[in-house]
C-alpha cells in the first residue's frame, strides 16, 4: 500500500506546457525588473585643508583603536578592558544590533515566495433541501468525510524594485545600528578614563593640600607662640588661623571629587558603585601625558561612528524614496496551489485525487486620493532633512575634534608654565631652607616660602588633572577607542558637490511623471 501510494505521489505533475510558461514568463519579468527611485550616492564632503593649528605630530597613519594603551598604566588598561566586556550600555547597543539585523533579516526574506503547507479531514453533511438535489444525485451521500492535504505559494514579484529599496534601506540601518554602537564604546573608554584620571590626579591635590595645611599649621603655632611672647598682636593669630581654616576647608571637596569618581568607575564596568573603592586605599601613581599621533584631520570622516551613522541613515531615507515611488506601479503576484483530495483515505494520494491552481494577480493603486504622492514628498523631505543631519554631524565633528584640541594644546601649555613656575618655587624654598639654617631668615618667613610652594605644587597638580581630561576629550572627539575601517565611503572633495544626493531626486519626480 505505501509503495503504491508513493508511485502516485511521484506521478503527480504540473503540466509540462503550464509550467514552461509559468518559467519563462518569469525570467521575462524578472529581467524587465527596475528599481525605481534615485540611486544613492555617497555625498562629498569638505573636511578642509587640514588643523588649524601647526602640528608636528599629524601622522597620516594614526591608529587610534587602542589610544590609552600608549599610556602605559595597568589599572588603566584594567578597568577599560572590564568595562568593555561588562558594561551594561554596550550590552544594550548589541541587543540593538541584534534587532536590527534581525529586522534586516525579516526584510530580506519578503524578496521569497512563501510557501505553506496543510492538511484536513472534513466531516459534513449537506442539505437535502439546498441548491444541490443531494437526494436526487445517485452516488451521493448527504454526509461526506473529505480528505485534503497540500501546499500553497504565493510570490510577490519585485518588478520595480520596492523590496530591493527595502533591503538597501534595511542594510543602511543596520550599518548605522552598528556605528552608533561603536559611539557608545568611545563614550565608555572616554569616560572611564575621565574618572581614572580624576581619581588619580584629586589624589596628588590632596597630597599638595595636605602639605599646605601643614605650612600654615606650622604658621598658626608660630605665630600663637610669638603672640605669647609679646612679639606679635592678636589680630596675626586671626589672620593666620583664617589662611588655615580656608585651606582646610578645600579638602572635603576634593575628597568628594575623587570619591565621586571611583564611585562612577563601578557602575561603568557594570557593576555596584562600590566595586573600585579599594583603589582609595593604596597608591594611584601618577599621570601620564604623552603626545600621540592623531592622523590627518580627514580621518575623522571615517573614524566618527556618528558620522558613519548619519551617513547610513542618509543612505536609507534615500532607498525609502523609491519603496514609496514603487507604489506608483503595478504589482504582480502568483499564487500556486496543488495537493490531494478525496472522500476516502483508501485513495487520498491517487494521481486522480491531485489538484493543482495557479492564480496570477495584477493589482495597481489606480486611484487613492493622492495618498502615494504624498508619501512620496514624505520620503523626500525625510531624505533631505537626513542630508541635513549628516551635514551637521560632519561640522560638529570637526568643530568639536578643532576645539579639543586646541583645549588639549593649551592644557599642556598652561602646565608647562605652571612647572617653570613649581621649579622656580622648589628653588626658592630650597635656597630659603639653607638661609634659615644659617641664620640669616626668620622661621616665619621660612613658612611663608613654603606655602608658597605648597600651593604652586597643588595648582600643578590640577593643571595636570585638566590636560588629561582633555586629551581624553580629544581622543573622543578623534573617534579613537574603536577600528576605525581602513577606509570610508566618505571622499573628501568640494562641498558643493554634498548636495549631489538631491539632483537624484529629480528622476524620482520624472518617474511619477511617467506613471501619469
Amino acid at each position: 500500500m505505501t509503495t503504491n501510494r508513493a508511485h502516485n505521489i511521484a506521478a503527480y505533475r504540473i503540466p509540462r506546457r503550464l509550467r514552461l510558461a509559468t518559467l519563462t514568463a518569469g525570467c521575462l519579468l524578472l529581467t524587465a525588473c527596475a528599481a525605481v527611485g534615485p540611486d544613492y550616492q555617497a555625498p562629498s564632503v569638505d573636511s578642509g585643508e587640514g588643523w588649524s593649528l601647526p602640528l608636528a605630530n599629524a601622522s597620516s597613519h594614526a591608529d587610534l583603536s587602542n589610544w590609552w594603551a600608549g599610556l602605559n598604566d595597568p589599572v588603566l588598561d584594567r578597568l577599560i578592558a572590564t568595562a568593555l566586556a561588562q558594561n551594561l550600555d554596550l550590552q544594550q547597543a548589541a541587543a540593538k544590533i541584534d534587532e536590527a539585523r534581525a529586522l534586516r533579516d525579516r526584510v530580506a526574506g519578503e524578496r521569497l515566495p512563501a510557501v505553506g503547507a496543510s492538511a484536513s479531514i472534513n466531516r459534513r453533511r449537506q442539505s437535502e433541501n439546498g441548491p444541490l438535489p443531494i437526494d436526487s444525485m445517485p452516488g451521493v451521500d448527504a454526509t461526506q468525510t473529505i480528505y485534503d492535504a497540500g501546499f500553497d505559494a504565493a510570490w510577490e514579484l519585485d518588478l520595480f524594485g520596492a523590496r530591493q529599496r527595502a533591503l538597501e534601506g534595511a542594510d543602511a540601518r543596520l550599518q548605522a545600528t552598528q556605528a552608533e554602537a561603536q559611539g557608545v564604546r568611545i563614550r565608555i573608554v572616554a569616560e572611564v578614563a575621565r574618572a581614572w584620571f580624576t581619581a588619580v590626579g584629586t589624589e596628588h591635590e590632596l597630597r599638595a593640600q595636605a602639605s599646605t595645611l601643614n605650612t600654615l599649621q606650622q604658621t598658626l603655632e608660630l605665630t600663637r607662640l610669638r603672640q605669647a611672647h609679646g612679639d606679635a598682636p592678636l589680630a596675626d593669630v586671626d589672620v593666620a588661623y583664617a589662611q588655615w581654616a580656608a585651606a582646610n576647608a578645600l579638602t572635603p571637596d576634593i575628597q568628594a571629587r575623587q570619591r565621586a569618581a571611583v564611585l562612577g568607575l563601578g557602575v561603568l564596568l557594570g557593576s555596584p558603585p562600590e566595586r573600585e573603592l579599594s583603589l582609595l586605599k593604596g597608591q594611584m601613581g601618577s599621570l601620564t601625558l604623552r603626545t600621540l599621533p592623531i592622523g590627518e584631520r580627514a580621518d575623522i570622516l571615517r573614524r566618527r561612528p556618528d558620522v558613519l551613522a548619519a551617513e547610513r541613515h542618509l543612505a536609507a531615507s534615500t532607498a525609502d524614496i523609491g519603496v514609496a515611488t514603487a507604489e506608483l506601479f503595478p504589482k504582480l503576484s502568483i499564487g500556486i496551489g496543488g495537493g490531494f483530495q478525496a472522500l476516502s483515505t483508501g485513495n487520498w494520494f491517487d494521481a486522480s485525487s491531485s489538484r493543482f491552481s495557479i492564480l496570477p494577480l495584477v493589482s495597481w493603486r489606480l486611484f487613492d486620493g493622492g495618498r502615494v504622492r504624498a508619501e512620496i514628498r514624505a520620503s523626500e523631505a525625510a531624505a533631505h532633512q537626513a542630508a541635513l543631519a549628516y551635514e551637521q554631524a560632519v561640522l560638529a565633528a570637526l568643530g568639536d575634534a578643532e576645539r579639543t584640541l586646541s583645549d588639549y594644546h593649551a592644557g599642556l601649555a598652561t602646565l608647562e608654565r605652571l612647572t617653570a613656575a613649581l621649579n622656580a618655587s622648589r628653588t626658592s624654598y630650597e635656597r630659603s631652607r639653607t638661609r634659615y639654617a644659617a641664620g640669616d631668615m626668620t622661621l616665619v618667613e621660612l613658612l611663608v616660602v613654603q606655602r608658597t610652594y605648597h600651593e604652586t605644587e597643588k595648582t600643578v597638580a590640577h593643571a595636570h588633572l585638566n590636560a588629561a581630561v582633555q586629551m581624553v576629550a580629544l581622543y573622543k572627539a578623534l573617534g579613537g577607542g574603536w577600528d576605525a575601517p581602513a577606509q570610508s565611503s566618505l571622499t573628501p572633495l568640494s562641498a558643493e558637490e554634498h548636495y549631489r544626493i538631491y539632483k537624484n531626486l529629480a528622476q524620482t519626480q520624472k518617474e511619477i511623471n511617467h506613471a501619469n
